[in-house]
């Protein structure tokens, strides 16, 4: 069933991505006047067909891993007379570079209206409160102790522990200070401290983000929610009452606590918590209810600090195309450091690895997969638009130099790119794979 749900998570989201990669050359393609012979999403044989009022193929195709919009063009065969005028080579290098962009750009657009639904939806996570700094880690150097909350990396507002590592993947490689803002758990007063970093995880095939800084993320013993009618409502626990013990016993993290509550199935305990600053003592009886074993075990009715925060459609707009654009720097940044060396081609994926995570954070619900689907939406958007020879950005090249000479490159010349271009693609695509198989055995 696993392997099912991968496969169908891995088809899933690339076929929306091509589609909407795809659409964006028809489009602008039916814009300028260019007939277009086929529109497919996937290569190889025909799983669907159909042919519009337009003339036009619509195919759905086997293999999954991209799609190509097929237009009128007299280098490809013979056209008649009468449709000269639709046929892609007769137009202007601008408008050609035009339908070239359509496709990067609606991947970019698609990513804005992804990021759009899961701000008006919500957005959510597990709070950054971190558990323990090691004094001779880079953070403890800089004077970062635990039991605080992480509230901005480089100025950029941290609302959950991803956007935390978000903002410190785009400082992999880096020499210098990436600026942390903290503050107390149950304390309003922030602190800004600088953390020195020196070509920081250069190279690292699986960067440790948080644990090379001295960092442990920690899941606290706080009450973020009550379930009305529980045993926690009825003995008077609140959200915000942080539990500093059960019974005497000291409790440091959310999994101390939920294992306190489980021993505990009606049975009689005092809770010592920390309720706006002063310790309170509350008598407490859990009730019960069984696992999937058969195990008895305790049931209080509280659930932890989880985060969640939703924007109206207007004000989450331009939320969206901020953190478009965001992940496209964030992408151009990492590419760029990894033909440096700062960051390890081991970071490539392939179809493998995406599906994989397609199929996990599907698992995990909505608003995961989602946010999945706009970076690689990002991703494939810029990726695309680099100028090799096969991808767009290689077609938008080949058509500046013919501006640029005021005439098109020699037939052979633009063979010799493509060709080029093929090798250079493949062997990403190679690569890509290997790090997938050497993840997966």
């Amino acid at each position: 069933m696993s392997v099912l749900l991968y496969a169908l998570a891995l088809i899933g989201t690339l076929g929306i991505l091509i589609t909407f990669h795809e659409l964006g050359h028809f489009v602008l393609a039916r814009w300028f006047g260019v007939k277009v012979l086929r529109f497919s999403v996937g290569f190889g044989t025909s799983l669907w067909k159909h042919v519009g009022r337009d003339g036009c193929e619509y195919v759905i195709a086997a293999f999954p891993l991209g799609g190509y919009v097929k237009m009128l063009d007299e280098r490809e065969g013979d056209v008649p007379e009468s449709e000269l005028a639709m046929a892609f080579n007769r137009k202007s290098p601008w408008t050609r570079i035009a339908i070239a962009l359509g496709g990067p750009v609606a991947n970019l657009l698609l990513a804005v209206v992804v990021y759009w639904v899961v701000l008006v939806t919500g957005v959510s996570g597990f709070v950054p409160f971190i558990d323990t700094v090691a004094a001779d880690s880079p953070a403890g150097v800089a004077g970062i102790v635990g039991r605080q909350e992480v509230i901005a990396v480089d100025g950029k507002d941290t609302f959950t522990w991803q956007a935390v590592t978000m903002a410190l993947a785009g400082r992999l490689g880096d020499t210098g200070d990436i600026e942390f803002t903290v503050k107390g758990i149950q304390d309003d007063r922030s602190r800004d401290y600088r953390i020195r970093v020196e070509a920081w995880q250069k190279g690292a095939d699986e960067p440790d983000l948080l644990g090379s800084l001295g960092l442990k993320p920690l899941w606290p013993p706080m009450v973020g929610s009550v379930v009305p009618g529980s045993a926690a409502a009825r003995d008077g626990v609140l959200e915000g009452d942080l539990v500093v013990a059960v019974d005497g016993d000291a409790i440091s993290s959310w999994t101390d606590w939920v294992e306190r509550i489980e021993q505990s199935a009606d049975t009689r305990i005092e809770l010592d918590v920390l309720r706006d600053g002063r310790h309170v003592i509350l008598a407490v009886t859990p009730g019960s209810r069984a696992n999937d074993a058969g195990q008895t075990l305790g049931f209080l009715g509280v659930g932890p600090v989880y985060r969640e925060m939703r924007h109206g459609p207007i004000e989450a707009l331009p939320l969206a195309v901020g953190e478009m654009v965001d992940k496209t720097v964030l992408t151009l940044d990492i590419i760029k450091k990894m033909f440096m060396g700062l960051v390890s081609t081991k970071n490539l994926s392939g179809p493998i690895t995406i599906a994989k995570l397609a199929g996990d954070t599907a698992r995990t619900g909505l608003e995961p997969f989602l946010s999945f689907l706009a970076l690689l939406s990002v991703s494939l958007g810029v990726i695309n638009l680099f100028p090799i020879p096969v991808l767009d950005g290689g077609h938008i090249l080949f058509y500046l130099i013919e501006i640029g000479l005021g005439r098109p490159l020699s037939e052979r010349v633009q063979i010799w790119g493509l060709q080029i271009g093929v090798f250079l693609v493949a062997s990403i695509m190679v690569l890509a794979f290997y790090n997938d198989l050497t993840r997966l055995f």
